[in-house]
């Protein structure tokens, strides 16, 4: 589809205007692995409030820095939060397990670090959108204390956040839209295969363990982050049922929970996220508003 040039032209100021409300740091190194960095780009308002968020750039687990985006973190940044966009190991080349290391090093290193943006530890939110979401949820169920043995002094902090606010992300693929329903025996998800280490090969037996080991709602604890979720409920990709099941854990446990649903939007709705991540804003200042 080709853009005419106004749309463009509107796109590129957006993108100037975003740009001159924060400053932008690039390529900021939270980690190595087999001997390339792992990156992420910061956003810093004019006026820190303390506040940090920290968005996952993935989709169906695939990373990019090309992804990376000044329009996503402006309504945090107008708010005075931080914005932290970090990229982390692909898929194919890397598995769940090594992309959840990189986003745990992630929140580990800007909680290490968070007095260099003013950003207090205490208060850090997690968001994204899809895979995105996903990681976010895991590192709610999963995120905890590091090896206080470790060399490292990132590596002995904890990973664990304070809130969560995310878009349509996949939470039981063990009952994925209907009970029983496992996506990965379905060829629409077979290109998602790689990020679980799924091939040909792999027994049903460990397809069922894998998808429930990596499916966040088997960690939810009363202990789990206030968590806010927006989904479509014309959604094919991720059923609106995902999103459902897991408010229905939380209100079981009596976690702080919010979902909205948005009516006729499909996967993966990012025209006018803007002003729906200012609800995001809404939760992340009500959640993580004030110094503990």
């Amino acid at each position: 589809m080709k853009l005419h040039r106004p749309l463009i032209s509107a796109v590129c100021l957006a993108v100037a205007v975003a740009a001159q409300a924060q400053q932008h740091l690039v390529d900021v190194i939270y980690g190595h692995k087999m001997g390339v960095a792992l990156t992420m780009d910061v956003f810093e308002p004019a006026k820190p409030n303390g506040i940090g968020v920290i968005w996952f750039v993935s989709g169906g687990w695939f990373s990019s820095h090309d992804d990376v985006n000044p329009l996503i973190a402006k309504p945090f940044t107008d708010r005075g939060m931080t914005v932290f966009e970090v990229v982390h190991g692909s898929q194919p080349k890397f598995q769940i397990p090594e992309i959840l290391s990189d986003v745990n090093r992630a929140v580990r290193f800007i909680r290490v670090n968070s007095a260099t943006w003013h950003v207090d530890p205490n208060r850090l939110g997690v968001s994204g959108g899809s895979a995105g979401g996903h990681l976010d949820l895991m590192i709610g169920a999963y995120g905890g204390p590091g090896d206080p043995n470790a060399k490292d002094p990132v590596d002995r902090a904890s990973s664990a956040v304070e809130a969560i606010a995310c878009f349509f992300p996949p939470t039981d693929m063990v009952n994925f839209g209907s009970p029983g329903r496992e996506p990965f025996r379905e060829d629409t998800y077979k290109p998602f295969w790689p990020a679980f280490g799924f091939t040909d090969k792999t027994s049903k037996e460990d397809m069922d363990k894998l998808a429930k080991d990596y499916s966040p709602i088997y960690g939810v604890t009363a202990k789990f982050p206030p968590t806010f979720v927006m989904h479509g409920d014309a959604d094919k990709l991720v059923p609106l049922q995902q999103s459902q099941e897991l408010m229905d854990k939380l209100q079981e446990l009596g976690v702080p929970h919010k979902l909205v649903v948005k009516k006729g939007a499909g996967h993966g709705f990012w025209l006018g996220m803007d002003k729906d991540m200012n609800q995001f804003a809404d939760w992340f200042e009500k959640y993580l508003g004030k110094a503990k």
